[in-house]
C-alpha cells in the first residue's frame, strides 16, 4: 500500500488545534449545540460532530479524493491557534480497484484534488510518496518554529492574527544577548508548562535568533516586526511561548538579560516569563534525514525548510 507525506500549512486561528477531538459536555453546553451534547454523551456513534481540528479537515478531504477511510499520522501537535507553514503528516491508503488512483495519477494530481477540497486556512503544498516505515514523528531530525511581534503604539491590522502586538518599545539587543543562553542542549523544565507529559525536559536548541525589521503599512515610523526564530530537536508543551515570554520580558527591560542563564539552571517554571499567545506561533518547517524518505518513488532527498 502507497504511503504518502503532506506538508501543509495552515492559518490556526480558527482550528481547535492540530489533533481531531470530540467535544466534552462542557464544551457542548457552551456552543449550545444538541449535536455537540449527543456526540459528547455517544462518541461511539459515527454521527457524531467533532471540534474543528487541522487533522480532521484534512482527513475529511483525503475520504473524498481516495474514497476510503484515512487516519493522519502529524508531526507536530500545534496547540489551538497556532499557525504553520511545513506542517507534515503521513497516511496509508490502498490503490482503489481497476483506477490505480492515487499512485497512477501521481502526487501532483492528488495535491490538487485536495486543496481542491480544503478550505481557505488550509494548503498543501505537496504531496510526496514514502517508504511504509516513514513515520513523522519519530524520524523528525529537526523542527523550527517563529514568534512574531508586532512592536509599534498603533495596532495590525491586515495580518494581525499572524503577530502578537507588544506596544512597550523592546531592547532587541538585549533580546539577543539573552538567547544566547538558550541555545545547546539544557534541561528546559523552566520553560516548558505544566502537565507536559515527557519522562524528560532535556532538548536541544541548535538555533535561537531575534530579527527586527520595518512594520508594513504602519503609520508609525518606528513601528517594527520583532521576530524569534527557533530550530530543536524537539520541543516541550509551550517551550516556544514560554521561551519568547521570558525574552519579551527582556525586552521590556523587565529581566536583565543575563538572568536567563540562572531561570534555566533552576528548572523553576515560577521564574521564567509568560506563556506567549498561540497569535504570533509559526511551525516553520521540519527536517528529516536522507534514511527516512530513501527507497520510494518520488523522493530523492529529505525534506528541506519550508
Amino acid at each position: 500500500m502507497p504511503r504518502y507525506r503532506l506538508i501543509l500549512a495552515y492559518e490556526g486561528t480558527h482550528f481547535r488545534g492540530w489533533q481531531r477531538q470530540e467535544p466534552t459536555i462542557e464544551q457542548s453546553v457552551l456552543t449550545g449545540s444538541d449535536k455537540f451534547v449527543d456526540a459528547a454523551l455517544a462518541p461511539e456513534d459515527p454521527s457524531r460532530v467533532a471540534l474543528r481540528t487541522v487533522q480532521a479537515v484534512v482527513e475529511r478531504a483525503a475520504r473524498e479524493v481516495t474514497r476510503q477511510r484515512v487516519i493522519l499520522k502529524g508531526a507536530s501537535r500545534t496547540d489551538s491557534g497556532v499557525h504553520a507553514r511545513g506542517q507534515v503528516a503521513a497516511f496509508t491508503c490502498e490503490d482503489l480497484e481497476g483506477s490505480g488512483w492515487p499512485v497512477a495519477r501521481g502526487c501532483e494530481t492528488l495535491t490538487r484534488a485536495l486543496n481542491g477540497r480544503l478550505p481557505e486556512d488550509v494548503l498543501v503544498r505537496r504531496a510526496e510518496l514514502v517508504p511504509d516505515s516513514f513515520d513523522p514523528i519519530s524520524d523528525c531530525e529537526r523542527k523550527a518554529y517563529s514568534y512574531t511581534f508586532h512592536n509599534a503604539r498603533s495596532r495590525p491590522l491586515f495580518d494581525r492574527a499572524l503577530v502578537h502586538h507588544v506596544w512597550d518599545p523592546l531592547d532587541v539587543d538585549a533580546m539577543r544577548r539573552a538567547a544566547e543562553s538558550l541555545v545547546g542542549e539544557h534541561d528546559f523544565a523552566a520553560f516548558a508548562a505544566a502537565g507536559h507529559g515527557r519522562l524528560s525536559t532535556v532538548r536541544t536548541v541548535h538555533r535561537l535568533e531575534v530579527f527586527s525589521e520595518t512594520a508594513p503599512d504602519q503609520p508609525d515610523e518606528q513601528a517594527r516586526r520583532v521576530r524569534l526564530e527557533i530550530e530543536g530537536n524537539g520541543f516541550l508543551w509551550n517551550m516556544v511561548r514560554i521561551i519568547g515570554g521570558t525574552l519579551l520580558e527582556v525586552g521590556r527591560g523587565r529581566l536583565a538579560p543575563d538572568r536567563v542563564a540562572s531561570v534555566l539552571a533552576s528548572r523553576d517554571r515560577t521564574l521564567a516569563g509568560p506563556t506567549l499567545p498561540p497569535t504570533g506561533l509559526c511551525l516553520e518547517w521540519i527536517r528529516y534525514p536522507d534514511a527516512a524518505t530513501q527507497g520510494a518513488a518520488g523522493v530523492d532527498s529529505p525534506l528541506s525548510p519550508v
